[in-house]
């Protein structure tokens, strides 16, 4: 007898769809110079203009768990393990020499910040994190550089890669988004 592995929302990526685009804001999104309305860390790194509700909306529609005058850190809709992120500058970049020295330090601040706060709300033991520059690299992103962080614990990793190229999240976005914004909120951003 098998119990099933319920992860209904992996669905797009099992069979190659797109994910669904976010419903249209309230508010016109203020794009940053140089955005590609196409990419969605570009969407991410836009603010609304207007109400504070319908960022909190948007934000959680665009799985943007914070951002910083300078960065944006996004849930993967597509995590290799819970509580996986993506870490990118705001500004629509490619190349690491592309950054300023401001927002190299704000994004390597951003990174320590969300690993120590993985650590503390989800009891993350380690990290990979890293990030693929250009396609043949593996950049799923070429256009818009973003670093991965990945959560890991002592013996995450079980018979379903190997097996069957699977891989088992037990946490929903929804549920992930909501525990990181609450303790970004209370650890001050």
């Amino acid at each position: 007898m098998s119990d099933p592995l319920w992860a209904p929302w992996r669905i797009g990526f099992v069979t190659g769809a797109e994910a669904p685009p976010p419903s249209a804001p309230e508010h016109e999104p203020q794009w940053l110079p140089g955005s590609d309305r196409a990419c969605f860390l570009c969407r991410g790194s836009a603010e609304l203009a207007g109400s504070r509700t319908g960022q909190t909306k948007a934000d959680r529609e665009n799985l943007v768990a914070c951002r910083t005058d300078l960065s944006v850190v996004v849930l993967n809709r597509y995590p290799y393990n819970n509580g996986h992120l993506l870490v990118a500058p705001r500004r629509h970049a490619a190349r690491l020499n592309e950054l300023t020295d401001d927002e190299h330090l704000d994004l390597m601040r951003v990174s320590a910040r969300l690993c120590g706060v993985l650590e503390s709300q989800m009891k993350a033991e380690g990290f990979n994190v890293g990030l693929n520059l250009g396609r043949v690299a593996g950049a799923g992103v070429p256009g818009h550089l973003h670093w991965h962080i990945v959560p890991r614990w002592h013996g995450d990793t079980n018979f379903m890669p190997a097996v069957a190229s699977v891989r088992v999240i037990p946490q929903s976005l929804e549920a992930l988004f909501d525990l990181l914004s609450g303790a970004l909120k209370n650890s001050g951003g």
